[in-house]
């Protein structure tokens, strides 16, 4: 079972400072880096959350990283150009002020503000990820299992349930 001291995100690759946050470290991040309702962006997405940017202001990330790649619990990972992402971009990590469960694709979860539709564009839907761990900084497109056809996309919303 996670608790708020275990290490829910580690945030690795092209960076001065690799990280490894707690529940605590993203809630200790300024006020105004915190999201208090994805809601207002998703309609069917409930948390709060914290910038990406905030997030990445700590790893100090070196200014060749182009891409961000998004690891999760359950060997998803989505590569994603930082430039576009980083203003979209929101860790949520926690519904009304506790760790999301897995059914709620806790403990963390990737949300994209703005996505384009599902697998039509590099900021798709399918970039919002679920059970993240991992955010990994790099010069070049890293791991990336998302969909690439549209049998592909049906068939892991069919697997999701």
């Amino acid at each position: 079972m996670t608790d708020q001291r275990s290490i829910l995100l580690t945030v690795d690759g092209a960076v001065a400072k690799p990280l490894r946050l707690t529940f605590d470290d993203l809630a200790g991040l300024p006020a105004a880096d915190q999201v208090d309702d994805i809601s207002r962006f998703h309609p069917t997405r409930r948390g709060s959350g914290v910038a990406l940017g905030a997030v990445l202001r700590l790893a100090e990330v070196a200014p060749e990283a182009r891409y961000l790649t998004l690891h999760a619990d359950d060997d998803f990972h989505a590569s994603v150009p930082l430039a576009e992402v980083l203003p979209e971009a929101v860790v949520v990590y926690h519904r009304n002020g506790r760790l999301m469960s897995p059914e709620e694709g806790g403990p963390l979860r990737f949300i994209i503000k703005n996505p384009a539709a599902c697998h039509t564009d590099e900021l798709d839907d399918c970039a919002n990820v679920k059970y993240l761990n991992r955010i990994e900084l790099s010069v070049a497109r890293g791991q990336d299992t998302r969909p690439h056809t549209d049998f592909e996309h049906e068939e892991l919303h069919r697997a999701e349930g």
